[in-house]
């Protein structure tokens, strides 16, 4: 098959494993959504093996700037001078300049990885109940970001790793 249809096949399957995975044996531990945006980001870097040690690394920092960043949000005063959501946006402002300067350093240049991995992590915090609480960012266990996010986020590299794999064996007419 063409490698397009190769490609669509692998993702498919993985796609399937994942899910199984996800609402399996993995639930609570193993956020498909995150997953896949590593998984596109992969293939959006190249699909490369730089592209998957870019994508995991800098996702991976991502996610501890805005778990900082969400710490520093909850413990906000609530009386505030500049009030909750100015500081929230300040916090937000300052930990996304500093993420995309960390771009100076090599290993941490891919700059879209890196902020899919804040975003996701915002998106886990914001959406899920009583995530953002220093009770949370602070605890090790699996509701932690850190922990949560950045192990879906690693897999999702590898379901991108293994779907172009797999789309290589099954490609059998040049395009």
């Amino acid at each position: 098959m063409n490698s397009l249809s190769a490609l669509s096949v692998s993702i498919g399957i993985i796609a399937g494993i994942a899910t199984f995975l996800a609402v399996g044996p993995l639930s609570g531990v193993f956020l498909i959504w995150a997953a896949t945006i590593s998984w596109a980001a992969y293939f959006a870097l190249g699909g490369t093996d730089e592209a998957a040690k870019n994508t995991a690394i800098c996702s991976v920092f991502g996610v501890v700037v805005a778990t900082y960043a969400a710490y520093e949000i909850a413990t906000i005063s609530p009386d505030t001078l500049l009030g909750f959501p100015m500081m929230a946006g300040i916090i937000v402002t300052f930990t996304v300049i500093a993420m995309c300067l960390a771009a100076n350093v090599p290993a941490l240049s891919a700059i879209p990885a890196s902020v899919l991995g804040y975003s996701a992590t915002f998106g886990y915090l914001l959406q899920t109940p009583d995530k953002l609480s220093t009770d949370v960012l602070l605890n090790l266990g699996w509701d932690n970001p850190v922990c949560v996010i950045s192990f879906s986020l690693l897999l999702g590299v590898g379901l991108g790793i293994g779907s172009a794999k797999l789309a290589a064996k099954l490609t059998t007419i040049a395009d």
